[in-house]
């Protein structure tokens, strides 16, 4: 049999695009045995699913190519794409300002679940290469599969316990396209041996603003066994390389307005208490009372709003909310995303090289992407 289209994968962008495709012979393969596993874990399994400040420089990449899709299918046309499906987001800024929610993810795949009702769903299926001959040949585990179209939404590398591989940019390299550096992003900080002291404070958070290259996030940072997570640092972690990140603790009021009076610094200043005392040994400067500190011991102290470390590395693709990098998008049509390369090759979402920050961005470029595809289907 030859399909008119087979999508790889059953993600957030290969069932958009499967759902908007009608009158086709269409096909989905999927490696795990359900659709959306990923979409399923997503927010604490609510599902963050779009933003209300949306713009292309949530996005790292090509600005050009993210607003093009951004305009044609916005947060507020994928907001009534799923009030008309009966799915119904709400605003839920705790953990970043402007995320919508929903409530359950399973709203989610039980919508794509009617809306791809018309396709041919072939599960637990790994795809291990295509070629091309005519029809593109899709070889499995178990078979191989032929279609006139492909589109290969399966993802990048982050939740390799959902079946994440690098098969979307080893078909891209197979046709000629160029893949640029891929890595762990939405990711914790592993520390290097002058943090060591963050691995004693695990389970405590404060909020922060992180600042690394040019970008600045407010939010909680949360200590932890390997380093440090939290919003903060998952969305300083997109546009982290190598280098310093550097932390100011105290993010919402100056040092000087608790060093008066005769407390001690460790109740003076509005952090957690544990924190400040592993923080004073790493700084050698003991607990004392904040009227009695020399000029040099506030300059110290100081380090509070300007601190300085350089990561040892991530936590890896496990801990990965997304994989940055990859399929380079000079290479894709920016209104249609088929290849330059290849005609009749598509790729959608995450393993093309534009990556959002934490807080429903992802999802909706995924979503905007596969309306943008589908619309010229």
């Amino acid at each position: 049999m030859v399909f008119d289209v087979i999508v790889i994968g059953a993600g957030a962008s290969g069932l958009m695009f499967a759902s908007l495709v009608k009158n086709k012979k269409i096909a989905i393969l999927e490696t795990n045995s359900k659709i959306g596993q990923k979409i399923k874990v997503s927010g604490g399994a609510k599902c963050n699913i779009t933003n209300e400040y949306l713009t292309e420089a949530n996005y790292l990449g090509d600005e050009i190519f993210i607003k093009k899709s951004l305009e044609c299918f916005s947060n507020k046309d994928l907001l009534k794409f799923l009030n008309k499906n009966n799915v119904y987001p709400t605003l839920n800024p705790k953990i970043v300002k402007g995320t919508y929610f929903c409530n359950s993810s399973q709203d989610v795949l039980s919508m794509f679940e009617k809306l791809t009702s018309h396709v041919k769903k072939f599960f637990d299926t790994k795809v291990l290469s295509v070629e091309y001959n005519k029809h593109f040949l899709i070889k499995t585990q178990n078979t191989t599969y032929e279609a006139k179209k492909l589109v290969v939404a399966s993802g990048g590398l982050s939740f390799p316990s959902l079946g994440a591989s690098s098969i979307a940019y080893d078909i891209a390299k197979y046709f000629g396209h160029e893949v640029s550096t891929i890595k762990p992003a939405l990711v914790g900080f592993t520390v290097q041996k002058e943090q060591f002291w963050f691995k004693k404070l695990s389970g405590i958070s404060c909020e922060v603003k992180m600042k690394v290259e040019n970008k600045e996030f407010l939010g909680k940072l949360l200590f932890a066994h390997k380093g440090c997570s939290g919003p903060a640092v998952l969305n300083s972690s997109l546009y982290w390389n190598k280098g310093k990140i550097t932390i100011d603790f105290l993010p919402k009021s100056k040092l000087d307005k608790y060093l008066k009076g005769n407390k001690n610094i460790s109740t003076a200043l509005p952090l957690p208490k544990r924190f400040i005392l592993e923080f004073l040994e790493s700084i050698n400067l003991k607990d004392k009372t904040v009227s009695k500190l020399t000029k040099d011991e506030k300059n110290s102290l100081s380090l509070l709003k300007n601190y300085d470390f350089s990561p040892a590395g991530t936590f890896g693709y496990s801990k990965a909310e997304v994989t940055s990098g990859g399929i380079d998008t000079n290479e894709i049509n920016p209104e249609t995303f088929e290849s330059k390369k290849r005609e009749g090759l598509f790729f959608l979402g995450e393993c093309l090289e534009p990556t959002g920050q934490l807080g429903g961005y992802n999802f909706q470029l995924y979503f905007s992407q596969a309306f943008l595809a589908a619309k010229n289907f």
